[in-house]
């Protein structure tokens, strides 16, 4: 219990929301499936976790303050959809049923729900193609323009060749832009289909899924639990305490 009376109120207001999203996170049914957002990432037992929602170690769930940079970036990606739409792109973000587009396979256990689509729009661009964005920190921004999105975000890429695979938007290159949340300027770019890595993730997936239904844990990413992959995964613990 909080004591109203000792604590900052600056501390105090946030704690009483951190908690609140907290809570309300815990509340969200468990995701039963492998999502194109993640097959990108480098540990495929992490993936075999996430896949079977299995508990996170003690004190490694998402805390509020991050769940409000999470609340931030979806605000911003909204805000960058209508502004696609007022500079004169036809953006379709829902279908005729009013649901995200996305696709499903391996019986659902393998989805992906994308940004948006864009039917049409200023004649620099070719039709249809698909939309990604992101809203980041300096840092990655920095990177994006440096290195563009194939090198300096591979899970990025992995997750737009999957979804132009998928959803039959290969044909044409698709647009990724991302919003610097520091001081809100614009990165846009156009990815080529990526045939190759596309099939090389959706391979991946059979091979995870696989392995789960062998019951059989694949290798971890590092051999020392200081990796920085395993540092910040939420069942490091977990995952080290089981046989290799």
């Amino acid at each position: 219990m909080l004591d109203f009376n000792t604590h900052d109120l600056s501390e105090l207001v946030g704690t009483l929301i951190d908690t609140a999203l907290e809570r309300e996170a815990a509340l969200l049914p468990p995701r039963a499936y492998l999502g194109a957002s993640s097959l990108g990432e480098d540990c495929a037992r992490r993936l075999q976790f996430q896949f079977f929602d299995a508990p996170k170690d003690i004190g490694r769930h998402v805390p509020g303050r991050v769940l409000r940079v999470f609340a931030r970036g979806h605000r911003v990606e909204d805000w960058m959809a209508d502004w696609l739409r007022q500079a004169g792109f036809d953006l379709r973000t829902r279908n005729e049923r009013g649901e995200q587009f996305g696709f499903s396979t391996a019986h659902g256990r393998v989805r992906g729900h994308v940004d948006g689509v864009i039917v049409a729009g200023p004649d620099t661009f070719r039709y249809p193609m698909l939309w990604e964005t992101k809203a980041v920190g300096a840092k990655t921004y920095r990177e994006l323009q440096k290195k563009k999105l194939a090198a300096s975000r591979p899970v990025y890429a992995t997750q737009v060749a999957l979804y132009q695979a998928y959803l039959g938007l290969h044909e044409h290159p698709a647009l990724f832009t991302a919003i610097c949340a520091d001081d809100m300027e614009i990165y846009a770019e156009r990815v080529p289909f990526d045939r190759g890595l596309a099939q090389r993730a959706s391979d991946r997936a059979v091979q995870i899924l696989r392995a789960c239904d062998a019951a059989d844990l694949l290798p971890r990413i590092s051999t020392t639990p200081t990796h920085q992959t395993c540092r910040n995964c939420p069942w490091q613990d977990r995952c080290w305490a089981l046989p290799s």
